[in-house]
């Protein structure tokens, strides 16, 4: 592999078999970095690691729920034994969406799903991976979400909600660890072209959802300043500087990533 930004450190991923999750550990390698790639299901895991190999990177994968703080903390004593630390942790698991309902309509189940899973899993990730940094100085802390957390558009669901209590959260811990030489930093997109799947807009959306992903690629792009979709690459090129020494005087904030369907 080429590139050296992300040279010596070493990077846990969750949710490292999605498509985000995978461009992005792709790319960590592609920098240099030792990828650990986590989630909960092996063979996709599997393939993003074998992929990375052939291409010359260094790569592990494991079965990892960040949902069990007794797993997450295993996993990352597993990683510093292995690696001697973490220098970079990016949680980017599944929340359990719901949108398309009315928040008036909506269960309790529903709305609190998202809140409680994306709050736990970066409590779990981020909070694991601090408490390692803090010991010898250094890490980074990634997260990401779609930036509705400040919005107001009718139909978001738990989104919104979800994505407020998390970056809230994680502008907390970048408050409390920074003195310890650990910085958190987020990303902001929404509508990725390569990610909207029929199965996966069924899954957030239900029946509010398009036949056809293209129709919301559309429809997004059109909301857009720039006029298209966000791409996996502009999210992996993003993270992978977000995590590298030249980023080393950003923290607590947020980078828009959403092709500017997002203005803020």
């Amino acid at each position: 592999m080429t590139g050296s930004i992300l040279e010596g450190k070493t990077a846990v991923i969750y949710g490292g078999g999605g498509s985000i999750g995978a461009a992005v550990a792709t790319e960590f390698a592609r920098q240099g970095a030792r990828v650990f790639v986590a989630g909960r299901t092996r063979a996709v895991l599997d393939t993003v690691v074998d992929a990375i190999s052939a291409a010359g990177g260094r790569a592990e994968a494991a079965v990892v729920d960040a949902l069990d703080q007794a797993a997450v903390e295993a996993h990352l004593d597993h990683v510093v034994t292995t690696a001697g630390g973490v220098d970079v942790s990016f949680n980017l698991v599944t929340r359990g969406d719901v949108q398309g309902v009315p928040l008036t309509a909506m269960a309790p189940a529903d709305l609190l799903r998202a809140v409680d899973n994306g709050l736990l899993s970066a409590l779990h990730t981020a909070g694991g991976a601090a408490r390692r940094m803090a010991v010898k100085g250094s890490g980074v802390i990634l997260h990401l979400n779609s930036g509705s957390g400040g919005g107001a558009m009718p139909g978001m669901g738990s989104t919104g909600p979800a994505d407020a209590a998390t970056e809230t959260f994680m502008r907390y811990l970048a408050a409390e660890n920074g003195p310890q030489g650990v910085r958190v930093c987020g990303i902001w997109t929404a509508g990725v072209a390569e990610t909207l799947t029929k199965e996966k807009l069924a899954a957030v959306a239900g029946d509010q959802a398009p036949p056809d992903p293209q129709v919301a690629l559309d429809a997004i792009a059109a909301m857009s300043v720039l006029r298209r979709n966000p791409r996996l690459a502009d999210i992996a090129s993003t993270a992978a500087f977000l995590a590298s020494d030249g980023a080393a005087g950003l923290t607590g904030t947020m980078v828009n990533v959403s092709a500017g369907l997002v203005l803020r």
